[in-house]
């Protein structure tokens, strides 16, 4: 799907540019310098209403946005329900992380860490989980 919509009959000059439907117009909205590069998570949304609203939000700063649900959550009975992500091209990610911090969606840390708490958590208990058994091999090779 392109984030951006060029008109072909925007180039003659005779014919007049008329709005196809509601992604015609939304595609409008959207500035052309925001649109550039690998798409990029931004934030992570609990249901698709949230994540529509915060499209919503990236789309008034013309800042392209798609959502996709989070890995590990693709339970066809719950179409709407789920966690998913926001993702910006690279060239609207730093407005796009201004948008969220001035509607506090996001803190000022969150827009600098690549990394969500529970990955520091897991993180943190797969090294101790080393550390533990390092120690015990230590105690059990008779030193």
């Amino acid at each position: 799907m392109p984030l951006v919509y060029a008109s072909p009959l925007a180039e003659q000059e005779d014919v007049p540019e008329q709005p196809l439907d509601e992604l015609w117009r939304r595609a409008r909205r959207i500035k052309p310098q925001y649109s550039e590069g690998a798409l990029v998570r931004v934030v992570g949304a609990r249901n698709q209403t949230e994540a529509d609203f915060i499209q919503g939000l990236l789309l008034e700063e013309g800042i392209p946005s798609l959502q996709r649900r989070a890995r590990g959550f693709d339970v066809p009975d719950f179409l709407a329900a789920g966690p998913r992500d926001v993702l910006v091209p690279a060239s609207g990610a730093p407005a796009a992380r201004d948008v969220l911090l001035q509607s506090e969606l996001i803190k000022d840390g969150d827009a600098a860490r690549p990394w969500s708490g529970t990955a520091w958590r897991v993180m943190s208990a797969l090294l101790a989980g080393l550390a533990l058994l390092g120690a015990l091999a230590w105690l059990f090779s008779g030193h």
